[in-house]
């Protein structure tokens, strides 16, 4: 006797070899001995043999049409052999009961199992239902090869039309979109990126980077919401000076400029000026939530993206030619540049220059400074406020700028472009410590460092930059910062470019003029404020490594470099000397940190923005001093 039975959910026949009543002893169609429970045993026969009983079975199973089966089979509940009777109108032989237990088995959208070898009908409703979503199943297969297919041959979809920044940056893997992009990488072995790049979704690899941070941090674009314009005070005293700032050609938003005044009784009067948008617009305002939400501005080369809509920022920058509220610092100082007492203030200030890194740098520096240099407007100025910076930092015991430290200027042509995209970029250097950067340096620290005290002394809640045991922190009350050697330290020089401090901003004006401080103490407010800003100012700041590590690349590739040489920090980590390029030479051999070498740049990536070279040789060893010095 041969048996057809149920084994894990697939269904076998064998030959029966003792039957032990409530379980069988089965050699089944491989030739293997099994137990089987009667109950899992659907049907004996004694013809065909069980092999030819399946495959018989099957074939005239693909035959019955499931549909009409449905629609005679009746609502009750009924066993495949009865159904398969009623079909066959006779009684089934084997064949015919397995080839429609078969069928049964194989729609069970169409047939609920109800037991084994039982069924019922599934409902109309149910069943229309079920029909709908494997055919939009089957619409959506068809869709994903189709879109597959065209990104394979680097053509861009109708559907991912407006689609490249959350499929690049948050992709839905329930989307077809989603699913026939991650397939089509497969197949041409390109992440998403670079192949929506060859297909047209990006116009360069720029996009890619620049989009996402803005996908990420503004979803809603860059455009500012309307806002009321800020409204001055009625009136504020006009100070009696000549003030001039000093910044770099891409500064719009001109937060300090200085003032120096000739006393009658010998020495001067030196102002520390800081634009005031604090005297513009209060907490809670249009303006105020604008600043609130982006935090600061953000930079990057050839771009920055302004905390403050531009009427507002020009309604406070300190421009040449205009008269601006500002919050003033002024300095007693004798002629021996002892600082004998100074002074806050708000007023108004006449801004008379803009002076600019480029145009000052050749006339101002240490070579001009040492052996005399030439005539030029603002020198004496200059060189007073230089001596006085020297003096403070003396004071402080502690260097606004680490020596041989270099920073780097990136500047971009948007009117020109390369095969990578629009943009040619030029990357200028100096040595950090310049006698402007330390001039501006020693004020400003100054200038926050004071502030900070009024605040703390007034007991008025402020937030400040605080430094021990190495970490730099913010905090909402006073407290040492290490690093720059004063016992507490205010951001409030930069009010059109920081959050921060527009709130010290508005704390300062209020001690000044007595009134009620925008944030109380323990303000909750003022706590929210601080953390947002720290973690947005970080990601801002991340931004602006990433975008300058981009343009390292770009210009890599511009300038056809094939030989470059590097520095080692440490193990296979170089530094490029020509540019602020940090990467790993894996064919590099042990090298001391600080060794000068030579490689052959192999290869470089836009998306990923790496550069693959290869180490050529060693052309020095490390400066004995340097190595001492830990520079590096």
């Amino acid at each position: 006797m041969f048996v057809l039975f149920e084994e894990d959910g697939s269904f076998k026949a064998g030959s029966v070899l003792a039957d032990n009543d409530s379980s069988l002893q089965i050699e089944n169609t491989h030739g293997k001995r099994v137990k089987v429970k009667r109950a899992n045993v659907l049907l004996e026969f004694r013809e065909p043999a069980p092999t030819d009983l399946l495959a018989r079975a099957d074939t005239s199973a693909a035959g019955l049409d499931t549909d009409f089966l449905w629609e005679v089979c009746g609502e009750d509940e009924f066993t495949f052999t009865e159904f398969a009777a009623d079909y066959y109108g006779h009684a089934p032989d084997a064949t015919e009961a397995a080839a429609m237990l078969f069928s049964l088995h194989a729609a069970p959208m169409w047939f609920h199992r109800k037991g084994k070898g039982r069924y019922r009908k599934a409902p109309e409703d149910i069943l229309r239902a079920a029909k709908s979503g494997i055919e939009k199943k089957r619409q959506q297969a068809e869709a994903i090869e189709r879109m597959r297919g065209e990104l394979v041959a680097e053509r861009l979809p109708a559907e991912f039309d407006g689609m490249a920044a959350q499929l690049l940056y948050r992709p839905d893997r329930n989307r077809i979109e989603t699913k026939a992009l991650e397939a089509a990488c497969v197949d041409t072995g390109l992440s998403a990126a670079k192949l929506l790049l060859k297909c047209g979704a990006l116009s360069s690899s720029y996009d890619f980077h620049y989009n996402r941070f803005l996908f990420e941090q503004f979803p809603e674009g860059t455009d500012f919401p309307p806002s009321a314009p800020p409204m001055f005070p009625a009136s504020l005293p006009r100070a009696e000076v000549a003030a001039f700032s000093i910044d770099d050609a891409a500064t719009t938003e001109i937060d300090d400029a200085f003032s120096v005044t000739p006393k009658p009784e010998g020495g001067w009067r030196i102002g520390i000026h800081i634009a005031a948008p604090a005297l513009g617009f209060a907490r809670g305002s249009e303006l105020d939530a604008i600043a609130r939400r982006r935090l600061s501005t953000v930079y990057m080369p050839g771009n920055k993206i302004t905390m403050l809509p531009e009427d507002a920022v020009a309604a406070f920058t300190l421009a040449a030619g205009s008269a601006r509220p500002a919050v003033s610092l002024y300095l007693d100082v004798r002629a021996d540049l002892t600082i004998v007492g100074h002074e806050s203030r708000i007023e108004l200030v006449p801004v008379v220059a803009n002076l600019r890194h480029h145009d000052i740098e050749p006339v101002f520096n240490e070579t001009t400074l040492a052996e005399g240099g030439p005539d030029f407007p603002w020198k004496k100025e200059l060189t007073l406020l230089w001596d006085l910076a020297t003096v403070l930092e003396a004071g402080r015991g502690k260097p606004s700028a680490h020596a041989n430290q270099v920073d780097y200027n990136f500047t971009v042509d948007w009117t020109q472009g390369t095969p990578d995209g629009p943009g040619i970029i030029a990357i200028g250097h100096r040595l950090r410590g310049s006698p402007m950067d330390k001039l501006v340096a020693e004020l400003m620290i100054l200038a926050n460092a004071t502030w900070g005290r009024l605040l703390d002394q007034a007991g008025i809640p402020g937030l400040y930059r605080v430094q021990n045991g190495g970490k730099v922190r913010m905090a909402a009350a006073a407290a040492p910062h290490e690093g720059l050697g004063v016992d507490c330290y205010a951001w409030s020089s930069s009010p059109l470019r920081r959050y921060v401090d527009l709130v010290n901003q508005w704390q300062i004006v209020a001690v000044l003029g007595g009134s009620e401080p925008a944030f109380a103490p323990k303000s909750t407010g003022l706590m929210a404020a601080m953390r947002d800003f720290e973690l947005t100012y970080a990601e801002y700041s991340e931004f602006q490594r990433r975008m300058e590590r981009y343009w390292c690349v770009r210009w890599l590739r511009q300038n056809e470099v094939r030989d470059a040489e590097a520095i080692v920090l440490r193990d296979n980590l170089v530094r490029l000397t020509h540019i602020p390029f940090i990467f790993k030479v894996r064919s590099l051999p042990p090298q001391l940190p600080g060794s000068r070498i030579g490689l052959a740049i192999t290869g470089s990536d836009l998306i990923d923005v790496e550069v693959e070279a290869r180490y050529l040789t060693t052309l020095a060893e490390p400066d004995q001093e340097i190595r001492e010095e830990g520079e590096y």
